[in-house]
């Protein structure tokens, strides 16, 4: 499992930069009615995406939590008075908070079933009636592009997926919140290469190829043996659901599919 606090001075350079942070961004902002007012972004990282909410919807009030040090210093730097460092399963704010709360790249994170559905719940609880929760799902799928990468990378030992569309809607109905549409956007700038995945093994971003352990080195000497070693293969393309929560006080109806 990579170091979130380590990761924070390349995190946002590693994975797409600004033109990812944009499509993001604009994706959430899609599934978010007009007329919501106050937004939480739960592990908001450097805040990278989390300050383009307000950027893009004048009026729009927005409040950034995430658990790693360097990240809340990074996006507070980014949202100065908007960040909160907090563990998103356990958010310190009252109930029936916010208009719109969203998760970008957490919830595959969770070490289970149970943290997921911690979440989830604490989303549901500050989210007022009427509110929307959107979150991506299926991560380690979105980067499954088909590629001989991909084909080298498919005889690893399976890992939880903690994020399974499927399993994250069970999830959202059981703490009372009704589907409201889907979106998709594209993981600009995050193409792998060989070169770029064998780094990325290195530094434990595979949570079944321990950095170190011969069965990682055994695949990163597959990878090294793949053509072209610099070329990025295509890019993912990530998936948000949207969750309303049922109720007066309708912020302006759903945003959009």
């Amino acid at each position: 499992m990579l170091d979130y606090d380590e990761e924070a001075e390349r995190y946002d350079a590693l994975r797409g930069g600004e033109p990812r942070a944009a499509a993001a961004a604009e994706a959430v902002l899609g599934l978010v009615p007009p007329g919501a007012r106050d937004l939480l972004d739960a592990a908001c990282g450097t805040g990278l995406v989390t300050r383009r909410f307000p950027a893009a919807r004048p009026g729009l009030r927005v409040t950034g939590v995430d658990l790693a040090r360097s990240m809340t210093r990074m996006a507070v730097s980014r949202l100065p008075g908007a960040v909160v460092r907090a563990d998103s399963r356990r958010l310190p704010f009252g109930e029936a908070r916010f208009d719109a709360v969203v998760t970008v790249w957490l919830l595959h994170l969770m070490s289970g079933a149970e943290d997921v559905h911690a979440v989830v719940g604490e989303c549901a609880r500050v989210l007022r009636p009427g509110g929307v929760y959107v979150t991506t799902v299926g991560k380690g799928a979105s980067h499954n592009v088909g590629s001989d990468i991909d084909a080298v990378l498919a005889a690893r030992p399976a890992g939880p997926v903690s994020d399974a569309p499927a399993a994250v809607e069970a999830c959202a109905v059981a703490h009372g919140l009704l589907p409201a549409g889907e979106a998709r956007f594209r993981g600009h700038g995050q193409g792998r290469s060989p070169r770029r995945t064998i780094e990325d093994l290195r530094r434990g971003w595979f949570v079944t190829l321990p950095p170190g352990q011969p069965i990682a080195e055994d695949f990163a000497a597959r990878l090294a043996a793949l053509p072209d070693p610099e070329r990025p293969r295509p890019e993912p393309v990530f998936r948000l659901r949207a969750y309303r929560k049922p109720g007066p006080g309708n912020p302006g109806g759903p945003g959009g599919d």
